[in-house]
């Protein structure tokens, strides 16, 4: 057994597809495939069930991929620890996000925190929320942002806002007729379109849970693998798309806020419990000074900030006290 195995069964248990799997890590399906035997051979068990599609992990084989993880990670770890003790480099940290954040705050937070603090380097990986709960706990990122609520007694989270949810249609769909709020229930027998594919549980799986929990029943779910793909498939017709507000990112579409106090997405802020490292309190500080310059993509409309937030944005310098009492104005009519 060596690493490379071990980062090819990840690959295949990450994609559940052989041929992507393959296609990830540049190589040949054939010796892959040859690779994972093997290792199954070595280990005497069956780690996937290659019967099935999408291909779906065995008991063993989701042990063995947990571990395969924490192998993998703490060897990442140990490069990035010792490439930085040679010659002093910098200090850096780990930023993993889910795509969707990208079209909030996420992209102003980045640059403020790389203007301020320039002796540190920034990561950013593209990660689901459910998998930087482990990540975080492996010291492979720093700093998560997601969309999941999830349970982890290692892990503090902090609701940073929720965003509302909206309904993305084509032009030509009898729902787009009507501009105002749209009701869960008036999607019935629509086709809908979710997203990430993949890994799961994610917010494809809220925005379900949604309409489960109003017994809705759907003409048809598709998924496909991100946002962008998503909306182009609304503007080929081919269904309607549930959003968080600030992914209205397609002008050929028409979107209609779903009139429902539960339809909202959290953006969560997670690092590992009782870590007290500068930046953590650095990125917070950073968060409560980009709300209270109340910039575009925080529309008040779209979006409910919880009161401990709308508190500390409060304190902040009197240099910022306009536009803050104009958030705060705003935020008392929600």
């Amino acid at each position: 057994m060596d690493l490379r195995q071990l980062r090819y069964f990840v690959a295949v248990a990450t994609t559940r597809n052989f041929t992507r799997a393959a296609e990830q890590m540049h190589i040949a399906q054939p010796p892959l495939s040859r690779q994972i035997q093997q290792l199954e051979d070595e280990l005497g068990v069956q780690l996937i069930q290659r019967n099935s599609r999408p291909l779906r992990l065995t008991d063993p084989g989701r042990l063995f991929y947990e571990q395969s993880l924490q192998v993998l990670q703490k060897v990442d770890q140990m490069k990035t620890s010792v490439r930085q003790t040679e010659g002093g480099q910098r200090k850096s940290i780990s930023i993993a996000y889910v795509p969707s954040t990208l079209y909030g705050g996420l992209p102003m937070l980045v640059r403020t925190f790389r203007q301020r603090y320039p002796d540190t380097d920034v990561h950013l990986v593209d990660m689901g929320s459910v998998q930087q709960m482990t990540e975080l706990k492996s010291g492979r990122i720093d700093i998560g942002f997601g969309r999941v609520r999830t349970r982890d007694a290692t892990v503090a989270r902090t609701v940073l806002r929720e965003e509302r949810l909206l309904l993305a249609l084509p032009p030509s769909s009898p729902l787009a007729a009507n501009k105002g709020r749209i009701s869960l229930k008036e999607i019935a027998e629509e086709r809908l379109i979710v997203f990430p594919k993949e890994p799961r549980p994610s917010y494809a799986d809220h925005v379900l849970s949604l309409l489960n929990d109003q017994n809705i029943r759907l003409a048809e779910v598709h998924e496909v693998r991100e946002l962008q793909a998503a909306l182009g498939l609304v503007a080929c017709e081919m269904g309607v798309c549930i959003i968080p507000a600030a992914a209205r990112l397609r002008s050929d579409l028409v979107y209609r806020l779903i009139d429902d106090e539960r339809a909202t997405s959290p953006v969560i802020l997670s690092h590992r419990l009782n870590d007290d490292s500068w930046y953590i309190g650095a990125i917070k500080e950073l968060i409560g000074e980009m709300y209270s310059l109340n910039p575009a993509w925080l529309d008040f409309e779209t979006n409910n900030i919880p009161k401990s937030r709308s508190q500390k944005t409060a304190a902040l310098p009197k240099s910022t006290s306009s536009s803050k009492t104009a958030t705060l104005a705003r935020a008392k009519k929600i």
